[in-house]
């Protein structure tokens, strides 16, 4: 029924649009193929649009990523998606800089494990199954919406490195968290962190060990943690703290596996990547523009969270995209982009206040997070409802009075 009406609607777009045709003008242009892009053309091609997804990279190809698949994540997934899936996870050991050591077990799975090269590529494969078109090896210079490149004002130019120029009546910018789009669009960053990860193979034993558990330590530097996520015959292992803690971020991750006693196993892959958060008045959009995931700074603030917002917004962009790519007049357009904005902060941006709060309280108090989640049941029952996509860190401090005065007395 679906598959009917969306070629019903191509039709009318087609006819609608043969001189785009002619002038081979694409509705959406989407720059970048990661998940939160993939999402994006996902979301305007099953509308019937004429989508096509750049990336710059061969795919598949690696991305620095624990790869946890939590509730939202999982939820947001378009239909029909199968989780290519290396573990489940149903047990969670915490520690505090290695010390205190409790290991937590839920009787349901709490989120899953997944490598982010067939992860990207499965969701890559949906969009082109819903008409999206790919196009890899493009780098995209820049994007114009005035200027002797553009034919009107309906229309955008993307102009790629070696000197093409495509046209677009929407573009969503969605190339990662040194976005050349979010440049244009003119993101502001909050927040910005360095993230380090090593991909250990080990032996079956070793992973046999692992199998269905994760490690989280809460580390050494204000902000910081550290994860052990095992998937088959490797474990991702990594840490994360603010930009500027680079040496102590290296030490951090070096004794982490130390600690772990896998310092005598070569790492296969060892990687890092900025992660950013964009401030609260950060714009979402410009003119026939719009950025979603890591492009625009979305993420959560605590844990740095980004598959979930990264799916969730991308849907939201690429639905959006086809609204602006219908808009005739710059009026309409920025009603479009503000609708965009309204209901990424509406549902995103609430989770990303609560989740900066928490940030806050953590860098000061982390021993505190550790009582309470090893601790403290109803703080455990939380993680779970959070990880298994039942609640999250939002709805809580909204429906749960106390744990809302509890954040802001620690907050004080």
């Amino acid at each position: 029924m679906r598959q009917a009406a969306g070629s019903e609607q191509q039709t009318i777009v087609s006819s609608e649009n043969s001189s785009d045709d002619a002038q081979r003008v694409w509705d959406v242009v989407v720059v970048g193929a990661g998940p939160a892009g993939a999402s994006a053309a996902y979301a305007a091609a099953v509308a019937g649009r004429r989508v096509l997804l750049l990336e710059k990279a061969e795919l598949p190809r690696y991305k620095t990523c624990g790869g946890g698949i939590i509730g939202p994540s999982r939820d947001a997934l378009p239909p029909g998606f199968e989780l290519p899936l290396r573990d489940r996870v149903q047990a969670v050991t915490f520690s505090l800089d290695g010390k205190f050591t409790r290991t937590r077990r839920s009787r349901h799975t709490l989120f899953g494990l997944i490598n982010r090269p067939e992860f990207d590529q499965q969701l890559v494969e949906h969009a082109q199954k819903a008409g999206a078109e790919l196009r890899t090896g493009a780098t995209v210079s820049r994007v114009e919406q005035h200027g002797s490149a553009v034919p009107d004002r309906r229309t955008v130019a993307v102009v790629l490195q070696d000197g093409e120029t495509l046209l677009a009546r929407a573009v969503v910018g969605a190339d990662g968290s040194a976005s050349r789009i979010g440049a244009h669009v003119g993101v502001k960053l909050d927040q910005v962190d360095l993230g380090l990860e090593a991909e250990i193979p080990v032996p079956e034993t070793v992973a046999e060990d692992w199998k269905g558990r994760v490690l989280i330590d809460w580390g050494p530097i204000p902000g910081s943690y550290g994860w052990v996520f095992p998937k088959g015959d490797t474990l991702t292992v990594g840490v994360i703290s603010a930009r500027g803690e680079g040496a102590a971020t290296k030490r951090y991750l070096e004794d982490f596996i130390a600690r772990l006693g896998l310092a005598g196993f070569e790492p296969s892959i060892s990687s890092g990547h900025l992660t950013r958060c964009r401030a609260d008045d950060s714009p979402l959009s410009r003119g026939r523009v719009l950025v979603c995931g890591d492009a625009a700074g979305l993420l959560e603030p605590w844990t740095r969270e980004g598959i979930s917002f990264a799916l969730r917004s991308g849907r939201l962009a690429g639905e959006w995209a086809v609204r602006i790519a219908e808009a005739h007049d710059a009026v309409d357009t920025r009603r479009q982009a503000l609708n965009y904005a309204f209901a990424v902060k509406a549902g995103l941006g609430v989770e990303m206040s609560v989740g900066k709060r928490l940030l806050t309280v953590f860098e000061r108090r982390p021993g505190l997070f550790h009582t309470a989640i090893t601790g403290f049941r109803p703080a455990w029952k939380a993680f779970v409802g959070i990880t298994r996509g039942s609640t999250s860190i939002g709805e809580i401090v909204r429906t749960h009075p106390m744990a809302g005065r509890a954040l802001t007395a620690l907050d004080r």
